[in-house]
């Protein structure tokens, strides 16, 4: 076993997670994660910035406009410069083609190329990571909510290992938290 399948396969707990969570179908569960999926992608990023824009205007209270401004630039970075970066440097195979089509029950349609990181579980994330801090409580757990969702959505649609997810995961929280530390104090006199 090289190193690279080591970190990436977790000695075998990345397949067996996947075939654990892959595995759980029902018509109300695939609808839902085909959903899940749907909305947390990052082509809607137009329509989520404008909607917490709307908000922060709106209810300054319960969504910081801070957090809007950590959203946009985090969404550049994570969405158009990391993810991509890394799914062309690793270039990992979607669980499809490397475990096979009869292991892998797929619920949807699911892209060829470039599994890791996942691109809507980053995604996901970096919306809860830049909107979340410093809102109401029922933004934080909504934000939350969603973010879970559509992590575990991109591995019951056979689209993603656990382990894309959890490093798109962390990529967006590394870029929300670089994003808030460079963002300049705001006195509000």
């Amino acid at each position: 076993m090289t190193a690279q399948a080591a970190w990436y396969g977790w000695h075998g707990l990345n397949v067996q997670l996947f075939g654990l969570v892959n595995g759980w179908h029902r018509p109300w569960i695939d609808a839902a994660m085909i959903a899940a999926t749907a909305l947390g992608h990052p082509s809607l990023y137009p329509l989520y910035v404008a909607i917490a824009l709307l908000w922060s205007r709106a209810r300054p209270a319960s969504l910081p406009a801070a957090n809007v401004v950590v959203f946009a630039v985090g969404y550049v970075l994570t969405s158009v410069l990391v993810v991509p970066a890394l799914k062309r440097a690793f270039d990992f195979p979607r669980p499809v083609k490397a475990l096979g089509e009869a292991a892998v029950t797929l619920v949807g349609r699911s892209d060829e190329l470039h599994a890791f990181p996942s691109g809507h579980a980053a995604f996901a994330v970096l919306m809860a990571a830049s909107l979340g801090p410093g809102s109401s409580r029922p933004v934080r757990w909504a934000l939350i909510a969603f973010a879970l969702l559509v992590c575990v959505s991109r591995v019951s649609v056979g689209a993603h290992f656990p382990a894309d997810v959890v490093a798109g995961a962390l990529v967006a929280l590394a870029v929300a938290a670089l994003v808030r530390a460079l963002l300049p104090e705001r006195s509000d006199r």
